[in-house]
């Protein structure tokens, strides 16, 4: 576990002329296979992946502040960024909701920081899930995919012995592709492990 904490500090204070394994992949690897895949004619048209934004959304934060700054905590220690709260749009008298309370927290990832997340969410992440046997392939519509995750636990930077409260977020990749299937594509080939059908 210590190992992957001071991976995630190294994530922190890495040299501007380092490059993430997935970056370099990308070019080097992934970006001729798409090329050859869809027929592009130049680069440019490539689809990339331009950020992850990872939401938490907190049930029971309107009764517990805690738990949002516990959350917070936490995420930041999974991704190497500082998360931030996201609070409630309007009041909903029912969930004694009002305007501006903290729900839940977000981080959003771009460059070198989105690459190391990546890494570390398919080499090391996903295969702690039990019974693991792939992640959905269905897409949004416009290029872009969400991975649910039901527990935070999955992520070693977790101790499981300190955490109050079981949390699950959404993973969003947010790619430049115009298409589902350029997506799936993209996201396949850095090694998002989709689920393989038998046909």
């Amino acid at each position: 576990m210590a190992k992957t904490k001071n991976t995630t500090a190294a994530v922190n204070s890495v040299p501007s002329s380092y490059v993430p394994t997935l970056k370099k992949q990308y070019r080097e690897e992934i970006v001729p296979k798409l090329m050859k895949e869809f027929s592009y004619t130049t680069v440019m048209q490539v689809p990339k992946l331009v950020k992850i934004t990872i939401n938490q959304g907190i049930g029971g934060a309107t009764a517990d502040k805690k738990l949002v700054e516990t959350a917070q905590q936490e995420l930041s220690l999974i991704t190497g960024q500082k998360a931030i709260a996201t609070v409630s749009k309007k009041d909903i008298s029912n969930f004694k909701l009002r305007k501006g309370m903290p729900i839940g927290v977000k981080v959003t990832l771009r460059a070198s920081k989105m690459y190391e997340f990546l890494e570390r969410l398919i080499r090391v992440s996903l295969p702690r899930i039990r019974d693991f046997n792939g992640i959905s392939e269905k897409m949004d519509g416009k290029g872009n995919y969400t991975l649910g995750v039901k527990e935070q636990i999955i992520f070693p930077e977790i101790d499981i012995d300190k955490i109050s409260k079981i949390l699950g977020m959404e993973i969003t990749f947010v790619t430049t592709a115009k298409t589902d299937e350029e997506a799936h594509a993209l996201l396949r080939e850095f090694g998002l492990p989709f689920k393989k059908h038998n046909n």
